[in-house]
Formats: C-alpha cells, structure tokens, sequence
C-alpha cells in the first residue's frame, strides 16, 4: 500500500513505486504463507536462516520520529532508574517517584521545603553553615517544625503529623493547592526574617 501511494515519503516505498512504473508488466499480490508457493517458501526458507545463523541485516532508514521516540524512551528509562537507585535526593523521590519531562508547576518555595534545603537550621547545621539545628524558639527546626509548631510561623500552622505518617502527611500537602500555598508563605517568610529564625 505505501509503495502504490505516489505521495509516500518513505525512501524504500519510494524506490518499489519508481521500479513498478518502470516495469508495468510486475505486479504484485498477496501471497497466503506456506501455501507450496515455491518463491515465497525460499523467502521464509532464507528468513529463518538469518535468524538462526545470525546473518546481518541490512541497513534500513528509519523515520526521525521514530529514532526521536526510540531515544526518548531509551533516555526516561535510564533517567527512572538512576532516580530509583540513587542515594540523594530522597525526600522528594518520596513525593514524585516516577521520573517525566512534564513540568511539575512547582515554583522555588515548594523545591525549599519539599527538599528541605533551605533556611531550616536542621540542614544548615548538617552542612556546617551554622553551629546549631536548633531554631530560636528553642525546638529542632526542621521544616516539619516551621509548618506545624514553631511559635513564629503560627500563622501558617497546619495539623502536625504523628511520626510514622509524616511522609503521608508530606504526599498529601504536596498535593493540595492550598497547603501548597501555606508553605509558600511560610517560606518567605522566613527567608525575609532569617535572623528571627536563628538561635541566641
């Protein structure tokens, strides 16, 4: 079908199409497989034999779209299992486990608590930015902390979780618009008042 179509834009239909308007005397039919044809067993005789033997086959030119597709693919499964494997960037593996090239809407605030890489005393102590994770209303100050307890970011206060549920907890504020925008403001916030928010 491709090679009777004049307007195809495959390359090898296109050849097929130039040979049969040259030569009007072939033509060509469907032929039932395995039907005592004698030229169409040779063909099945000599595909099993490539198969089998490992002959090469020849070099085909592939659409660009469909090398585009093969890459990609090929790049989101490579990219889905160093994510799955790796060792960093947990906390938000836990939010969004599945690798994609669709953007998340996320703006900078939810990247800072969800990672909870920010003006938390609890990562800046970790990476030796600060003598102490203690925030100065005298509690560890986590992110968990600043959204649900911390005595200067009471406006924001959501319902603390129980320890084992906090990653549910997460998921779950993650996914709700308005908690989402709570943790926005919670965030600048603190980036705007950091000496409030540092031990005596």
């Amino acid at each position: 079908m491709a090679s009777s179509n004049s307007k195809s834009t495959n390359e090898t239909a296109r050849k097929i199409f130039k040979i049969l308007l040259t030569n009007p005397r072939i033509t060509v039919s469907w032929v039932k497989a395995h039907a005592g044809n004698i030229g169409n067993e040779r063909a099945d005789q000599l595909a099993k034999d490539a198969t089998q033997h490992g002959q090469t086959y020849s070099l085909i030119k592939l659409p660009k779209p469909h090398i585009n597709g093969l890459h990609r693919k090929s790049m989101l499964e490579e990219w889905q299992t160093s994510w799955k494997n790796d060792d960093t960037g947990r906390e938000i593996y836990n939010l969004m486990p599945s690798v994609s090239l669709r953007p998340t809407n996320w703006i900078r605030e939810y990247f800072i608590f969800f990672s909870q890489h920010g003006p938390f005393p609890a990562y800046l102590k970790r990476f030796h930015l600060s003598d102490s994770d203690f925030c100065s209303c005298g509690e560890m100050g986590t992110a968990l902390h600043y959204a649900t307890e911390c005595i200067y970011t009471v406006s924001w206060h959501m319902s603390k979780p129980a320890s084992n549920f906090e990653q549910e907890w997460l998921k779950r504020v993650a996914n709700n618009l308005v908690s989402r925008h709570t943790i926005r403001g919670i965030i600048k916030f603190m980036s705007e008042n950091r000496d409030l928010f540092r031990p005596p």
